[in-house]
């Protein structure tokens, strides 16, 4: 924020005494134009002080309390908010930070991926200094711990167990918690030479919404596109294991030497994401 200074110059004025008149007693000394305040301002200099941005502003003049006119419109019965509103880097990261920030693709793997067998291979998994990330469908993973929605009736090829467990050592619940599947090692990529395992943080995003999540599974060495009932659902995607998912326009960022510790602790998970995500977006 820009505060101007105010700089009050005090004029002088010259009065000639008539001859006639006896010489009037010596005037006072002229105050030092620099210390000439306004009516109400205390007399003392006050140092430079840095705003919250850091930016170097000038003495304030604390002049009386004077309540302006509020404009037109505006008052305690307008409805209007008055308090400051936010800068553009507070408040939750939007979609559409997110996808600029992965526009450009740097390829970290050394071929492409397919969404679904027999599909061609044509998804690379991008990278920078802080992220892996890549855009391909959305599968309904509903391994691990069963439950009400997954479990081997409702899903014809579910499985007891995840690549990574909970910290007592039970498969995790994707039916609760939001995990995102990678594709298992291979020559095409490996997920540890990206710093990327089990709990690691991700960000998923799909149309407007963005979500956060952790590494819970591996999947096919050939196949990229995976995630969780819980993370389809906090999407708004369809969850139905045996039908449900998306065809295409989910982008995974998973980001680099992370990890939600419990990895089952989805709320921790949410609040670490929010943060990497903003440190991603603002590129730092």
């Amino acid at each position: 924020m820009r505060v101007q200074s105010l700089t009050l110059v005090a004029a002088s004025a010259v009065l000639l005494a008539p001859t006639t008149f006896p010489d009037p007693p010596p005037a006072p000394p002229l105050p030092d134009p620099a210390r000439i305040l306004l009516p109400g301002a205390p007399d003392r200099v006050e140092p430079p002080r840095a705003d919250r941005s850091g930016v170097r502003v000038g003495p304030v003049l604390r002049l009386p309390a004077v309540r302006p006119a509020p404009p037109s419109g505006v008052g305690p019965d307008s409805g209007a908010d008055a308090r400051p509103k936010r800068s553009g880097n507070e408040g939750p990261v939007r979609a559409a930070d997110l996808l600029a920030r992965v526009r450009d693709c740097d390829p970290v793997s050394r071929g492409r991926y397919r969404s679904d067998a027999g599909a061609p291979a044509d998804i690379p998994v991008c990278g920078s200094r802080d992220a892996v990330y890549w855009k391909a469908d959305l599968d309904i993973d509903c391994d691990g711990r069963p439950g009400d929605r997954c479990n081997g009736r409702t899903d014809p090829h579910f499985s007891p167990a995840t690549a990574y467990t909970e910290s007592d050592g039970r498969p995790l619940d994707a039916e609760r918690l939001p995990y995102v599947v990678v594709p298992g090692p291979s020559g095409t990529w490996d997920p540890r030479e990206d710093d990327v395992r089990g709990g690691s943080l991700a960000a998923l995003v799909h149309g407007d919404r963005v979500r956060y999540a952790v590494v819970g599974d591996v999947g096919p060495s050939d196949l990229i596109g995976e995630a969780s009932y819980a993370a389809a659902r906090s999407l708004g995607i369809p969850a139905d294991p045996a039908g449900g998912g998306v065809a295409s326009d989910v982008t995974y960022i998973v980001f680099k030497d992370s990890e939600a510790e419990p990895i089952e602790d989805t709320a921790a998970a949410e609040k670490a994401g929010e943060r990497l995500a903003r440190k991603f977006v603002d590129g730092g």
